[in-house]
């Protein structure tokens, strides 16, 4: 079987994965056999062992023969500086790991509560003011984006130069050519952006990679463009997905405005529940591992569908309702192992501060189309609305 990846419903997974194994063979295009991993315990399993690399297949292949394979995979190869950590292995992975874990600790991350919150009531004090709108362009997306760039060192009004940019990168629909051209223009903007740190440091996050010289050009520009898409794109699709789910399911809209006490856990529940990465990740199998029974020999792709792993009903009991009482700790939203998201914390910050704001502030809100209308995502590596046309 192929990857299914057209959703019938807005908020679940597509319906033909239900039917699937746990650990099931995959085709890809060329008819070349690989394995989709569905199942909550299978996926957790592999995510955390270290028989498994985090390169793509073709990427451990000699470079004459990379593209047939990429190819016939459906992965795209694309450039990526030395600093795009996402898809490397230990040791290079652990050296880059090491120098931005200390950037996203809890308390680092509370120590910004102050100023997230600030960010939020400014975004709804705009959204307050263009009666009807649209909630990504005028809550979901700026209230990220302001965050990361304040923490990064971006200026803010630079914000068109790298947002068009990221759609692209994100969408899987787009050509070869346009996804070279986008991260050339991306890396050519932080390749300034460093070159301007150098001269003249400020109180930020780049700034202090800059300082401590560990790293060189080139790896601070993919640290830092891989930080801004991951700190604007991911947070940014879960506060409007998440508020299109809510507007839809008004027992839990009141629960997550009436009761702080209920926040933290209805958080994590929209994050199992709406689990935005939709398609991926994918790891590469090192050496013959056994996982549940099942043989996955060296040099075979695994991927993995997210979604369907957290709605998974042996680990969540009736996995298909949004529910914030239940406890949703565990899920796979942000990954497992060595690769769970750096910025996971700063995410659920501005979620927990993001919500609770937009639904006090706005008691009466509501869709203003129908929810068959809203247009989704579905095209891009990360799920959610392309716009949420809200009024009060």
């Amino acid at each position: 079987m192929t990857l299914p990846r057209e959703r019938q419903r807005p908020f679940d997974p597509p319906d033909e994965l239900k039917t699937l194994p746990a650990l099931g063979r995959m085709t890809y295009p060329d008819g070349h056999n690989g394995w989709l991993v569905t199942g909550y315990a299978a996926a957790r399993a592999i995510l955390a062992h270290p028989g498994f690399s985090n390169l793509p297949q073709h990427e451990h292949q000699p470079i004459a023969q990379r593209g047939k394979l990429v190819k016939a995979l459906g992965e795209r190869d694309i450039p990526r500086p030395k600093g795009m950590f996402l898809r490397m292995d230990a040791p290079d992975h652990t050296r880059f790991r090491r120098l931005l874990t200390g950037q996203f600790t809890v308390r680092r991350m509370k120590d910004l509560e102050p100023r997230i919150a600030e960010i939020v009531s400014s975004c709804l004090d705009a959204l307050a003011a263009s009666k009807p709108a649209d909630l990504v362009s005028a809550f979901a997306l700026p209230v990220p984006s302001l965050v990361i760039c304040e923490l990064l060192g971006v200026p803010y009004e630079d914000r068109g130069r790298f947002q068009a940019d990221a759609r692209v990168l994100l969408n899987l629909e787009s050509e070869p050519e346009a996804l070279v051209t986008a991260f050339g223009a991306m890396f050519g903007y932080f390749a300034e952006l460093v070159a301007r740190k150098r001269a003249d440091p400020g109180d930020d996050l780049l700034s202090g990679l800059v300082l401590g010289g560990e790293l060189e050009d080139e790896e601070l520009v993919g640290v830092a463009a891989l930080l801004l898409i991951a700190g604007h794109e991911t947070t940014a699709n879960m506060l409007g997905l998440g508020t299109f789910a809510l507007l839809t399911n008004p027992a839990q809209l009141a629960l997550m405005r009436d009761d702080p006490s209920v926040v933290d856990n209805a958080v994590e529940e929209l994050l199992r529940y709406l689990t935005i990465i939709h398609l991926g990740p994918v790891r590469t199998a090192l050496e013959d591992v056994m996982i549940d029974g099942i043989t996955i020999s060296a040099g075979e792709s695994v991927t993995f569908s997210l979604p369907a792993a957290n709605r998974d009903p042996s680990r969540f009991s009736a996995p298909d309702e949004l529910d914030f009482t239940r406890s949703a700790s565990g899920h796979l939203t942000f990954g497992h192992g060595i690769h769970q998201c750096l910025g996971q914390q700063l995410a659920r910050i501005e979620m927990r501060i993001g919500y609770p704001a937009l639904l006090r502030r706005f008691p009466g809100l509501r869709l203003a189309v129908p929810a068959s209308e809203v247009p989704m995502r579905s095209e891009m590596t990360i799920y959610g609305v392309h716009r949420l046309p809200v009024t009060w």
